[in-house]
């Protein structure tokens, strides 16, 4: 079995959260197909495979402008999040994922790196059993500029007090990757150990 290992001279690990730590893309999923059902809208789960990673607004305003409807990205939103923060407790970590965030905890510096809210995160952490495991947690409510921008990252990695080149980040969706390499950090794609 393959398992998540620390490159040479790292310093500092970040985690992306949804779909790295936690297996919540299916609820993600579910949520989005609840909420534009409500006003005749079909999600199209090809947006997660481009989009995994950028905040709930980023996926609002794009189903806004390709379904054409009467509603406001922010009441697209609400529709979805409330779905979700119903569901929320039911997430699972991914195994591997966890056992390596507790093996690790308390050795190296460790923050959370997620393109979701800070409700959202928190909900999440929770749920799956890790929320003690992280002092340090940036959310989408913490930077202007979201992945594939490094912003998320390089944030992280100052509340680390860890030189982004010295810094490992665990993501599944390319918008992160792209924004761990512009922010000169080490990436890890964590689908192998799934």
């Amino acid at each position: 079995m393959v398992y998540p290992e620390i490159y040479p001279n790292v310093k500092g690990l970040i985690f992306d959260l949804d779909g790295t730590l936690a297996d919540s893309i299916p609820t993600h999923i579910y949520c989005w197909h609840q909420a534009c059902n409500s006003f005749g809208y079909k999600f199209k789960e090809e947006m997660l495979e481009e989009m995994t990673g950028m905040p709930t607004r980023t996926f609002a305003e794009y189903i806004k402008r390709d379904s054409g409807c009467n509603l406001s990205v922010e009441d697209i939103m609400t529709l979805k999040q409330d779905q979700f923060y119903r569901l929320a407790h039911t997430i699972k970590p991914f195994k591997k994922m966890f056992d390596f965030v507790i093996s690790n905890h308390g050795k190296i510096p460790m923050s959370i790196g997620t393109g979701g809210s800070k409700r959202s995160a928190s909900l999440i952490l929770q749920a799956i059993g890790l929320r003690e495991y992280f002092n340090i947690v940036v959310t989408s409510d913490d930077v202007i500029k979201h992945k594939p921008e490094p912003d998320t990252f390089l944030k992280c990695a100052e509340l680390m007090n860890v030189a982004p080149g010295f810094c490992q980040v665990f993501e599944d969706g390319k918008p992160g990757m792209d924004a761990a390499r512009a922010g000169g950090m080490m990436v890890t794609d964590v689908r192998v150990f799934y």
